[in-house]
């Protein structure tokens, strides 16, 4: 039962601050969605930037796409390799 209580107060809470806001309850979940994400992006960022977390461990925590997260960093202008996949390098 205090699962719903809980859930109930939080659904109120975001009833209230959207009235007094003017936006939609959807727009307050989706403004606050993007905040935490944002959040959890910065602190992996800060892994990353370290060196104590390779993409493919912070892609499956942020649970993202690798191509999205190297689309933030170039975003953020921070610097990553870029590696070439195109066989037009390749001797023959």
């Amino acid at each position: 039962m205090k699962i719903m209580k809980g859930l109930q107060q939080i659904k109120s809470e975001i009833d209230l601050f959207a009235i007094n806001s003017n936006k939609t309850e959807l727009e307050v979940v989706d403004a606050l969605h993007k905040y935490y994400f944002n959040k959890a992006v910065t602190a992996e960022i800060k892994h990353y930037k370290k060196k104590t977390k390779k993409v493919a461990q912070i892609t499956k925590d942020l649970k993202i796409s690798h191509r999205r997260f190297y689309k933030i960093l170039e975003d953020k202008k921070i610097a990553f390799t870029k590696y070439n996949k195109s066989s037009d390098n390749v001797e023959e």
